[in-house]
């Protein structure tokens, strides 16, 4: 953003500060860069931190139809790592629940090792402790096993994925899957292979599973039933596979449910964001038939939150 247009914006949202329809529909359009970029400008024209004074009106806030749209402007203002730190405090604050781990699936997926670990100093900055630790749960759950190779990995992405490698680990999953047990997978084979690849070396032997054998591997691992491991895997899996599809997915559930849960649709759109909305609204279209900012708009009733969400997911089209 031009000098002239950053100020501009500032004055703006410094204004609508109190007023939440105000500044959601100024942020809304405003993709990862340019609010960071907003953000800086902020702190030098005013001397506080934008993040910081959202956060102040979230907590002064009562209870009501707003707290959900202070909330994601607050998060919307943060930059990644402290985003990602957050909604993982709030996953494992929430217990050892399903919705808990996707969460948490859903951070360590989308972010690169080397911005995980800036996800990770920002946890123990914020709440002073350290994730991965806050991980483990007794007993063990199956999405607490994957998460926790998911984070041992040391594979740098910025290593050029191997096809060759990926092959192998195509063949390695098929073997695993139709392997004397039948239905189940070997776990050990899975978590080995999740805690020495990249996320995109992991996408790789996704894509090279269903050149070769035709099919993708969540459906191969759906065959004659599964337990609650193949279960975890699946949705870890697609994830991993298809991020854009799994978010396009995750907002048209979050918004089906016949009492829309505010937090798993503020999830869903915190994770399009990090994929890029442009993807999510071609995603969505692709499988849904429908055009995003539409549905939207049908499926929540009238409030400044919809309104909101409707403006992120119109783009740069609403600016």
């Amino acid at each position: 953003m031009a000098s002239a247009g950053l100020e501009e914006a500032c004055g703006e949202i410094r204004g609508a500060c109190g007023h939440p329809r105000r500044l959601g529909l100024l942020l809304a359009p405003r993709s990862p860069a340019e609010r960071q970029q907003i953000r800086a400008a902020y702190r030098a024209s005013f001397g506080e931190d934008l993040a910081a004074a959202l956060q102040r009106g979230l907590l002064a806030a009562g209870s009501g139809q707003e707290d959900e749209l202070r909330k994601v402007l607050y998060l919307w203002a943060l930059e990644p790592a402290e985003r990602d730190a957050v909604v993982a405090r709030e996953a494992v604050e929430g217990g050892a629940t399903v919705a808990g781990y996707r969460a948490l699936v859903e951070v360590f997926t989308r972010r690169k090792q080397d911005q995980l670990f800036f996800t990770k100093q920002a946890y123990l900055a914020r709440f002073r402790r350290n994730l991965d630790q806050d991980m483990v749960t007794e007993p063990s759950q199956p999405y607490q096993r994957l998460l926790v190779a998911l984070a041992a990995s040391r594979k740098s992405h910025h290593d050029e994925p191997s096809q060759h490698i990926a092959k192998c680990d195509a063949r390695r999953l098929h073997d695993t899957k139709n392997g004397g047990a039948g239905s189940v997978v070997d776990e050990a084979v899975i978590l080995e292979m999740f805690s020495k690849r990249s996320i995109p070396q992991l996408r790789l032997a996704f894509c090279s599973y269903k050149h070769i054998y035709g099919n993708d591997y969540t459906k191969a691992l759906k065959t004659n039933g599964s337990g609650e491991f193949e279960e975890a895997l699946r949705a870890v899996v697609k994830c991993i596979y298809s991020p854009s599809k799994y978010y396009s997915k995750l907002l048209q559930r979050s918004m089906q449910c016949a009492a829309t849960d505010k937090r798993l649709v503020t999830r869903a759109i915190l994770g399009s964001d990090d994929v890029g909305i442009d993807e999510i609204r071609s995603a969505f279209k692709s499988c849904y038939g429908r055009n995003l900012a539409d549905f939207i708009r049908e499926s929540l009733p009238q409030s400044d939150y919809r309104d909101f969400l409707v403006a992120v997911a119109r783009g740069s089209a609403a600016s």
